[in-house]
């Protein structure tokens, strides 16, 4: 797939803009061993920017996810990038004794940005003073969208199966989750033994949020189909919206990169579905009286031929 930075198809009001970002820029980040790097991308112009907090999925990093943070940077929102401790950027070896918490420094990545955000706005030249601070979302693909979820208001559930600290923060007020894994219930007898945190609980997730499916994603950590990627909408008290894509994989079509070798299921018009859907939901989600949401699940039931079903509270 070609950058679509700046050429991107607009949703409702919200015209394209050309992107200008940082990176890396480094968050010193005291008991996690390495510094904290972070992309920032913002649109050239405009004020009041609500942010998005992009969560990666395993083994990328700030360098991912351009067709997610590239098109939302062009429609208006200031997207940081972390690169959190499994990147194969740093290349962290299995025995680091680290490894067993990565799921959890993942998390403090995720407050580490929103504490610092003052200091990524000063890093891109021009950008001081034009971010809404009050109006801030996380996203994640896989690994990534259970970090965000989190932040959302999931918990990870213990092994006698009681729910663990609540990570929820109350500085989010929205979040988009791609293809985040299901209940720990449905776990293959691999994922129990070596992924003992995947194991979520939704019923505590309140934060408004988009959950993005494939329906075509079968993952070897479960034995459900799948479905199991749906559970965080089903399972959470209403408050989410699901987007299931018809013939979609893991990667969606392709978000996690332009040209990413770890597409399985490449479709430029699957992926431009995602970033017209999600753009929408995050605007109108952090702006009440936005009808960009609105508009955008109206066409796509409209839609003769459409991509997939969307479902909303």
């Amino acid at each position: 797939m070609t950058d679509p930075t700046t050429t991107t198809t607009t949703p409702h009001t919200h015209a394209p803009a050309a992107v200008i970002s940082a990176q890396p820029v480094v968050l010193p980040a005291p008991g996690r061993g390495t510094d904290l790097r972070v992309r920032v991308s913002a649109p050239a112009t405009g004020g009041e920017l609500p942010v998005i907090v992009l969560s990666h999925g395993h083994g990328s990093s700030l360098h991912g996810y351009g067709p997610l943070a590239d098109h939302w940077a062009a429609h208006g929102f200031v997207v940081l990038q972390p690169t959190h401790l499994d990147s194969r950027t740093l290349a962290l070896p299995a025995d680091d004794p680290r490894t067993p918490r990565i799921w959890r420094y993942r998390v403090e990545d995720l407050f580490r940005v929103l504490d610092r955000l003052d200091v990524l706005e000063a890093a891109v030249p021009g950008l001081a003073g034009r971010v809404d601070h009050e109006r801030i979302a996380v996203a994640g693909h896989s690994w990534g969208a259970q970090s965000a979820s989190m932040l959302l208001g999931a918990r990870v559930l213990d092994a006698d199966g009681a729910p663990g600290d609540d990570l929820s923060d109350p500085r989010v007020g929205a979040g988009v989750l791609f293809a985040v894994t299901g209940l720990g219930d449905d776990l293959s007898p691999f994922a129990r033994e070596h992924l003992p945190f995947m194991r979520p609980s939704f019923a505590t997730m309140t934060t408004p949020a988009l959950v993005v499916a494939g329906d075509r994603d079968q993952s070897a950590l479960s034995t459900r189909g799948p479905d199991w990627f749906t559970d965080a909408h089903t399972h959470s008290p209403g408050t989410t919206s699901l987007l299931t894509l018809f013939g979609a994989e893991h990667s969606l079509g392709g978000i996690s990169g332009y040209e990413a070798a770890e597409t399985t299921d490449e479709s430029p018009a699957r992926v431009a579905l995602v970033q017209r859907l999600s753009t929408a939901f995050l605007h109108s989600a952090l702006r009440p009286g936005d009808t960009g949401w609105k508009a955008a699940a109206t066409a796509l039931e409209a839609d003769p031929e459409p991509l997939g079903a969307l479902r909303t509270p």
